[in-house]
């Protein structure tokens, strides 16, 4: 049986020893813990020991959130995957912030739709920093493009950070790479923009230690806290 509380506590102690290999401080760092495919009682077991809780799809998360009500815990959702235009809306409503956005064009919806309530919500935007055609997100050499277009027609949109994803199949050399490609794009973006953009989320159960050592300040962290996904 998996034990979640367990298994987090293995997985803040590699961040402790990631950080401090890097000069850091582990406080800087949040855990995700991403449930996609496992059941909203691990979910909400987990919300009691990570920082934030992530989802991939957002149909899956509107079914959970249907029982959040019962919960005493009050970890944000993250939404992580890619973002289908259809489900702008529903997403909007389930997640506190939207780490995919990827285009301006997802950017101008989600903007369209935050304008009818005169809502602000929090984004990050998805970069392809491995240059994977099979992968979500915005290339880099677009990106201060995409954010200056957002900063100026998206009013309702918080830029507050960058995310990505390292190569799945990739060595040590090429993973740390995509992470140290993010943390030098962000520090040419906050230049540019006049933007924090405090939050690089990058990082996942097999390279979250290689990001912290890179600059992550937040790690997406799913089979190591919860297991194995039963598809």
């Amino acid at each position: 049986m998996v034990n979640i509380k367990e298994n987090t506590g293995a997985v803040r102690a590699k961040i402790e020893e990631a950080a401090k290999k890097a000069g850091r401080c582990a406080s800087e760092i949040k855990l995700m813990g991403v449930s996609k495919f496992h059941p909203f009682e691990a979910m909400r077991e987990a919300a009691q020991y990570v920082d934030l809780l992530g989802e991939n799809r957002v149909q899956e998360a509107v079914s959970k959130r249907l029982f959040w009500k019962e919960s005493p815990f009050d970890a944000p959702w993250h939404l992580i995957g890619q973002l289908q235009k259809n489900k702008a809306r529903r997403a909007l409503e389930t997640f506190d912030l939207i780490e995919s956005v990827d285009s301006f064009e997802l950017a101008s919806l989600l903007n369209r739709i935050l304008e009818e309530t005169g809502r602000k919500f929090p984004v990050y935007l998805e970069i392809n920093m491995s240059h994977d055609e099979n992968k979500s997100g915005a290339e880099a050499e677009n990106a201060l493009e995409m954010l200056e277009k957002i900063m100026e027609n998206c009013p309702r949109l918080s830029v507050e950070g960058l995310m990505t994803m390292a190569p799945l199949n990739g060595d040590e050399r090429a993973v740390r790479r995509a992470f140290a490609g993010l943390r030098t794009l962000a520090e040419g973006l906050r230049t540019r923009s006049g933007l924090q953009l405090p939050v690089l989320s990058m990082g996942m159960s097999g390279d979250f230690e290689y990001a912290i050592e890179e600059g992550s300040t937040l790690v997406r962290v799913g089979t190591a806290i919860f297991g194995e996904r039963e598809y």
